[in-house]
């Protein structure tokens, strides 16, 4: 294959791809770099899976440690195994804003894979992936409506004003207050994903028309390779309905029937499904029979009818399915406390949606230490999110978190990490678990204000409160143009319907997080302002219920969480604490059952379950730490008995010899008749010599 090779400039940096040397044999192969980063995209189309109904594409992301120039950090296993959250997420950040642009119904296997070959650490490599992957489609000959281009925006404060960066650095992002990754197409933006601290809206939307200015030139790149390749269509399958289902919905179906699936509740809804596909059966009865159609299949068309009306009437009545305003928010509840033993817990309920969150506090050394390809991190703010299935009335085996897990997590987590408090502030590791119970649309921003409830039960002095809310869009014929109108607070069936589902999550001060993706061609700027002024009305309305049900974090800890003790030591002590081998701090955490983490400038952090075993293990770390100061009285311990004197252990660790003439006010002939080794003997310490030797005395006690 021929090579070929494109470049441009992106923020400074040559962002180009190739293609024609690596993997040959794939339907579409490239390699992005940006910088010094590289990236490998491959596209491969299969055959249909036997029995599928769904659009079964794979993306998977690849760290490398190699491409780091790293070698994993565990000492047993060196081989990468199952990906890290981030490269999950990354897969995630591909999947979302490719998988709509396949023609719906084709149901070939197609896999992509994006391995970073090199990462130069300055730029994420995540958007040089989507990037890859995207032109790996482009040149496949796949149905692909792409090419889609990305990119990440910062906003960093420089001189007293904020500045919008594209693809900013490592650094940039953690010191500025954005971390934003746009998708989209030639024509609009078609995803966003972002972490923000409290950023305005207005920023948002200058960095997103910042974005597709950049993205459109992308684009441009990948269809001058899609020029020079010349790919030719593959052939795809497609599920189509059977015209006889098609007529048979259509003439049994009327638009009476339709409306009246409606409900406040999902079983409501369901149930009035049900009757309809119940009634249609008996009428199609002898087509069923005769093998026309199958059940699947004019189930499949009833509900297709049905999310056609439900679309139509939102357009045309603001009718919604439980009978909903388009701006209304669902019925909101809330309580916290309701668990003995976890630290903080809280119940978030919108609507059906219902979020248990828990918090646990535990010692810094409880923080967690991620190792992945680019940096290694500690955690010590994390949130987990899980889904089970009885939330949504199935049964399913558990199979530990998926990537829909994680994804929520992340999203939840990112909401408030800009309101946790730092480690000066308050030192604990902080742990958030979110069970959803119940679920009707929207679970991940249940978890957001299940979370900030949970954490101000729990004590932890986060600055603000930070609420969630999903926006949904429906658009006549996909078309904006046409007309469409935006939902507050979707549930479930509007988001599966609808063409987009927008997370927003923010405090009284800003956005904290975003999440968007949609499924028409793109958004204009102007609908994402009407969208996210919305959200901001419905989040605001949040944040006044939340603060009914707790306003301020409680001013005292669960007396079931672990208590934290802190000291300064001169760091040239640290190992004393620590003794020969670990002997010493070993020695302290078993006997006073604590958890003791010393930080390299003398900072030492006691964990103890009571005051008792905490003050104790405090009280052992000041002793031996404490320096000691002419005139000081000890009680200290005969360790050893020599002629001139006897030395003696005022201190762990610490000795002196007390002279024989100053055992007694009397003069003393023998050392041994006065102490013996073992004997505790009050001293004071007299002097210290420059050669740091301590000179003690037992007479002067006598005084």
């Amino acid at each position: 294959m021929e090579k070929q090779r494109f470049s441009m400039e992106l923020a400074g940096r040559e962002l180009t791809i190739e293609t024609g040397l690596l993997a040959n044999q794939a339907h579409g192969a490239v390699t992005v770099s940006l910088g010094d980063t590289v990236v490998f995209s491959s596209a491969v189309m299969g055959d249909a899976r036997e029995g599928t109904d769904f659009f079964p594409m794979m993306v998977d992301y690849e760290e490398k440690y190699y491409a780091a120039g790293k070698i994993k950090g565990s000492r047993f296993i060196k081989r990468e195994g199952r990906p890290s959250e981030r490269a999950v997420i990354n897969s995630r950040l591909i999947d979302r804003p490719i998988r709509p642009l396949f023609p719906k119904g084709m149901i070939n296997d197609v896999q992509l894979i994006c391995t970073v070959l090199s990462c130069d650490m300055e730029v994420e490599p995540g958007t040089t992936a989507l990037i890859a992957a995207s032109a790996a489609l482009t040149i496949s000959g796949m149905p692909f409506e792409g090419p889609v281009g990305a990119v990440r925006m910062g906003y960093v404060e420089e001189n007293g004003s904020g500045k919008i960066v594209i693809n900013p650095t490592y650094e940039q992002v953690e010191k500025g207050k954005l971390d934003l990754v746009v998708a989209g197409t030639m024509e609009a933006i078609t995803m966003v994903e972002a972490a923000a601290k409290e950023v305005s809206e207005d920023i948002i939307l200058q960095a997103l028309q910042m974005a597709h200015e950049e993205i459109k030139k992308i684009c441009a790149l990948q269809l001058k390779l899609k020029e020079a390749m010349n790919p030719q269509p593959r052939e795809v399958i497609m599920v189509e309905k059977p015209e006889a289902v098609v007529t048979a919905v259509e003439q049994f179906l009327n638009k009476e029937m339709m409306d009246g699936v409606t409900g406040k509740t999902k079983k409501e809804v369901k149930e009035r499904i049900h009757d309809v596909e119940n009634d249609l059966m008996e009428k199609c009865a002898a087509q069923l029979e005769a093998g026309e159609f199958t059940k699947s299949q004019l189930k499949e068309a009833i509900n297709s009818a049905l999310e056609k009306n439900m679309r139509n009437n939102i357009l045309e009545k603001e009718v919604r399915l439980d009978g909903r305003k388009v701006d209304e928010i669902r019925t909101l509840s809330s309580m916290v406390g309701i668990l003995p033993r976890p630290h903080g817990s809280a119940l978030f309920q919108r609507g059906e949606t219902q979020a248990l969150t828990m918090t646990t506090l535990g010692g810094p050394g409880a923080a967690q230490i991620v190792d992945t390809m680019d940096k290694d991190e500690e955690r010590r703010y994390f949130h987990h999110y899980n889904f089970p299935p009885y939330s949504v009335g199935e049964v399913k085996p558990l199979r530990g978190p998926s990537r829909r897990d994680i994804g929520h997590g992340d999203l939840a987590e990112r909401a408030l990490l800009p309101v946790i408090p730092s480690k000066a502030e308050f030192p604990y590791t902080i742990w958030v678990a979110s069970e959803i119970m119940s679920c009707n649309g929207s679970s991940s921003m249940a978890s957001v204000c299940g979370s900030t409830l949970s954490l101000m039960h729990a004590g932890v002095p986060i600055k603000r409160p930070v609420a969630g809310i999903a926006m949904g869009l429906v658009a006549k014929n996909k078309d904006l143009a046409q007309g469409y109108k935006i939902l507050t607070d979707i549930q479930g069936m509007e988001d599966f319907a609808g063409d987009m589902d927008f997370k927003v999550t923010g405090s009284s001060e800003g956005i904290t997080a975003l999440q968007m993706d949609i499924k028409v061609k793109g958004l204009s700027l102007d609908v994402m302002k009407e969208a996210l002024d919305r959200a901001k009305q419905a989040r605001s309305a949040v944040l006044e219920h939340m603060a009914t049900t707790i306003a301020q974090p409680n001013k005292e800890l669960s007396k079931y969480a672990p208590m934290i003790m802190f000291m300064n030591i001169n760091p040239d002590l640290i190992k004393v604490v620590i003794g020969k081998g670990g002997e010493t701090i070993q020695k302290i955490t078993a006997e006073c059952d604590v958890e003791i983490d010393v930080e390299q400038d003398g900072l030492i952090t006691i964990t103890a379950k009571d005051q008792e075993s905490g003050q104790k293990a405090l009280d052992w770390v000041k002793r031996l730490t404490y320096e000691p100061k002419v005139g000081d009285v000890f009680d200290g311990k005969v360790v050893k008995i020599m002629e001139f004197g006897a030395f003696v252990e005022f201190l762990p660790g610490k000795d002196g010899l007390v002279h024989i003439s100053e055992l007694a006010k009397e003069r003393v002939n023998k050392v041994e008749d006065v102490v013996k080794e073992g004997d505790t003997l009050k001293v004071k310490l007299m002097a210290k010599d420059s050669q740091g030797r301590y000179n003690l005395s037992h007479k002067a006690t006598l005084e």
